[in-house]
Parts: C-alpha cells; sequence; structure tokens
C-alpha cells in the first residue's frame, strides 16, 4: 500500500520550504527519476495530484482473473533495468514468460500465423513473399538516405520494403505504440535501427559489425512480469526507503526562485509551497505545457503541441474449453489491411501462469490508437461485440466471456509524429537556458516501461551529479523492497 504523506500547507506570499529535488507526476518515469536519486542519497519529494502513485500501471484482480489497466509485460534488454530489479527486491518477484509462449502470431488473409521468435524462424515463415526474403537480403546494397524528419513508413519502405512495413512493421508501430507509421517519426520511434543505418549504411552490416566486434549495445533480451502483475514495479519505486510521495498534490504554479525553483501545488490540505535546487517534470505534455506556458511560451507550445492516442484496454475471460487455438503464442498483431477491431491482442494467462484461473484464458486486447482513434465513440458493449466476434472468426472462441472488462485511456500514449526529432532539440535548447528543470516522461526517450526506467536513471544521474553524490551509489540490496500489493 502507498502511503500519502500530508504537509501543513504554506501560502505562496509565505516561506517555503526546501528541497533537493522535487518530482512532478507519479507515473513509472517520475517514480522512477525518484528512486534512482534516492538510491544514490539525493533527497526527494514527489507529487502526485490523484490518488494514488503509479499512472495508468494498475493490476486489477477481479474474479481470479489479473487484468492489466496499460503496461502488461515488460521487454527489456538494457544492464539499467537489471541493476534496478536486483537493487529493488524486485528480482524475487519477476515472472518470466511461460516456455509455451514460444510464437508471435500475426493476422494473414483472415488466420493468424506463427511467427517464432528467432530471426531464422521468422526469415522461414510462410507470411513473406519471395521477393520480401530478396529484398531483405539486398537491404545492406541499399544506398544511405533519410532525414531527421522521415517517416518510420519512408524508412522501412527505402531500406526493407513495402511488405515488409506492411506485414511486419505497421502492426507493431500501431499495435504496440499506438501510432501511424505513416506518420511517426523514424528517429524516434525506431532509434536504434536509425542509428545503425546512420552509423554503418545499413541495418544488417551494423548488426554484424555489433557481433563480430563483440560489442553488443544490448545484454540478451527478455520479456517478463512480475508475480501479482506490473502493479508490483511501481509499488517497489513509490516505496524506496526516504522517498516522499504526496498523492493528492497537483502543482498548479512554477518559477525561478535563488539557487532553483519555487513550486506551488493545491490538495485537500490547501496550498503548499516548496524551493527545490530540481525539478523534474514528469506529468504528461499537455499537463506540464499548462505549468511551463506562464513561465516560457514556447516551451508551452511545443509540449502542448504533442498528440496523445485514445486506446481501450478490452480483457476477456473464458473458459479454455471454449477456444480452439492451442494459445502456444504471445498473442497476435493485426496490420491495418487486416480490418480489425482490434491493434493485436496478448494472450495473458499463456505468457503467464495466475493470469486465470485454473481451466479458463484470459485476452487482452488493444482498440483505437491512431490507426482508429473513432472506435473509442462506441460504448463499451459495442466495443466489446467487436472484440469477441473478431476473437471468434481468428481464434475459434465459441460461447459468452465469463469476464468482459473495457477500460479507457482518453490519453493513452504520446503520438511521435510529425518532425518529432526537431520538437526535441527545440525543447532541450529551450531547457538549456532554464537551469534545474528538467523533463522525463515518456513523450522523449520512448513509451516502453525498460525505456522509462533508464531514462529516469539517464535524469537521476546528471541531477545527482549537479548536487555533487555519486550516480547509483551502493545501498543494501532490498532498497526500495517491494511491499504487500494491495487490496
Amino acid at each position: 500500500m502507498i502511503v500519502r504523506h500530508h504537509a501543513a500547507p504554506l501560502a505562496r506570499s509565505g516561506n517555503a520550504q526546501d528541497l533537493d529535488v522535487l518530482v512532478i507526476g507519479g507515473g513509472v518515469s517520475g517514480l522512477s527519476v525518484a528512486w534512482w536519486l534516492r538510491r544514490s542519497g539525493v533527497e526527494v519529494e514527489l507529487w502526485e495530484s490523484s490518488g494514488r502513485a503509479g499512472g495508468k500501471i494498475r493490476t486489477d484482480p477481479v474474479g481470479g482473473f489479473l487484468c492489466e489497466r496499460a503496461a502488461a509485460v515488460l521487454m527489456n534488454f538494457r544492464p539499467e533495468v537489471v541493476e534496478l530489479l536486483a537493487a529493488s527486491g524486485l528480482e524475487r518477484l519477476k515472472q518470466p514468460r511461460s516456455a509455451q509462449a514460444k510464437h508471435r502470431y500475426l493476422v494473414e488473409q483472415g488466420r493468424l500465423v506463427g511467427m517464432p521468435m528467432a530471426l531464422p524462424g521468422i526469415l522461414g515463415s510462410p507470411i513473406w513473399s519471395l521477393r520480401a526474403r530478396l529484398r531483405l537480403l539486398l537491404e545492406p546494397f541499399v544506398r544511405r538516405g533519410g532525414n531527421a524528419d522521415e517517416t518510420v513508413s519512408e524508412f522501412v519502405a527505402r531500406r526493407l520494403g513495402h511488405e515488409w512495413l506492411e506485414k511486419a512493421f505497421e502492426p507493431f508501430v500501431a499495435g504496440s505504440l499506438a501510432a501511424d507509421p505513416d506518420r511517426a517519426n523514424a528517429w524516434t520511434t525506431l532509434p536504434r535501427l536509425t542509428a545503425l543505418e546512420r552509423r554503418f549504411g545499413s541495418i544488417g552490416i551494423g548488426v554484424l559489425v555489433h557481433k563480430l566486434a563483440g560489442r553488443r549495445t544490448a545484454m540478451p533480451a527478455e520479456t517478463f512480469s512480475f508475480h501479482g502483475g506490473m502493479g508490483a514495479l511501481v509499488r517497489a519505486l513509490a516505496t524506496a526507503p526516504g522517498l516522499r510521495v504526496l498523492t493528492g498534490q497537483a502543482a498548479t504554479w512554477i518559477e525561478p526562485s535563488a539557487g532553483g525553483w519555487r513550486v506551488t501545488g493545491e490538495s485537500a490540505q490547501g496550498e503548499r509551497t516548496v524551493r527545490a535546487r530540481h525539478v523534474v517534470l514528469s506529468a504528461p505534455a499537455y499537463a506540464a505545457a499548462a505549468l511551463l506556458a506562464p513561465l516560457d511560451g514556447e516551451i508551452g507550445a511545443l509540449l502542448a503541441g504533442i498528440e496523445y492516442a485514445p486506446l481501450a484496454v478490452v480483457h476477456m475471460g473464458f473458459g479454455r474449453g471454449a477456444i480452439g487455438h492451442p494459445l502456444d503464442g504471445s498473442g497476435f498483431l493485426a496490420s491495418r489491411h487486416a480490418h480489425l477491431p482490434m491493434n493485436g491482442t496478448l494472450w495473458m494467462s499463456a505468457l503467464f501462469p495466475g493470469r486465470a484461473p485454473e481451466g479458463k484464458a484470459l485476452l487482452t486486447s488493444y482498440v483505437g490508437g491512431a490507426r482508429n482513434p473513432a472506435a473509442l465513440e462506441q460504448n463499451d458493449a459495442c466495443i466489446a461485440l467487436g472484440t469477441q466476434a473478431a476473437l471468434a472468426s481468428l481464434m475459434s472462441v465459441r460461447g459468452e466471456p465469463e469476464l468482459v472488462r473495457v477500460q479507457r485511456h482518453r490519453r493513452a500514449l504520446p503520438l511521435y509524429h510529425g518532425a518529432y526529432a526537431a520538437r526535441l532539440a527545440a525543447l532541450d535548447a529551450r531547457l538549456a537556458c532554464l537551469a534545474g528543470l528538467h523533463l522525463s516522461a515518456n513523450y522523449r526517450g520512448g513509451v516502453a516501461v525498460r525505456d522509462r526506467l533508464v531514462d529516469g536513471r539517464a535524469c537521476a544521474a546528471r541531477i545527482a551529479a549537479a548536487l555533487g553524490k555519486r550516480a547509483s551509489a551502493p545501498e543494501p540490496a532490498a532498497f526500495g523492497a517491494p511491499q504487500p500489493a494491495a487490496a
């Protein structure tokens, strides 16, 4: 259980409490920054405007099923995440992907086609035409090109061809990121692939060079969650020793002050003002824009211009015998040409044990996104019926679900659309003039949970260095150890 702390209200014109760092926003981004700062020995206070920390990440137990409101898995290849898991005590709660989930599926001509996880299996999949395979082999001979404003569709079509775009990358961008590859910026959406082209002139050559040189930028990839769900992650971050978390505390004003920043917030207990040497804004872009516009109109405009995708998460529980598919994978992604109501579906009970009662199955589908924002104009019953009909057709699902739960996110994920690299560069240029003010949120550096934990560490390291602290100072193994799940 995350405990609320309430401080005595202070008027903006009165004396303010002094802090080293104030983090505004208690989603996984803000919690990550605060956790890493505490691990470095920095005093931190975190404000979250809602009644609980964790943002959209939340695990709801419903009738024996475990339903994730947002992020359902953590896909990692970064050592920073491994460090956090070990130091926080989360390693003992880690739940690897089930061995039976050995495939992922794509929808091809109205049916599910298995796609093995390993590259040789991917290339051998019947989903690809001979032309697509040959086009992939020719990738190293494609001339270097592109620019900072190139879209994902332009980049992938140029390097790999249209079939790889439509059958692989478009479903990934729409299903995993809720974005539109025709509008998504390639440099910020696919940073690893675009960086390989810029450095080596080819994706394939870049991968080969890294392997031959033994300089893999990432550790072996793994997919996992936690016993009890992803909610265990945010609970562990929020309960870091010495971290002061104030829920129901909304920041309303920020202004420069001698040696830092003066921030005023409001809660049910009244108004409170603090002075902080550093302020980290981890609120969504639109909320950060409203707070910063009076201070810097250009930053406010740049943040306000970031689009968000609406998304509905549809959980359906069935008796296992009602599903004809073997469920031998993680789920499926659907391309835009499949014309399905969902962008993809995770087979949660196949991915992780304990997500459904014995003899039951839990399927979690994602509806809407940039591909079909109008889908959320339907009521919950219509969204559920469309999802159920599609699952019945694709997976031979019979009968009525035992569980139906539709969760809506009006602003689910930021969209890295348009000249996004230029937008981020402009933000950084303006921030350089505002010493001690930092932005760390999922509209920069990636939307995946992995990216938020890594970006939080980088932000915390910069602040710790400015405060004369050593980043990630050694701590006991149970630093921020997970607490029992809230009822």
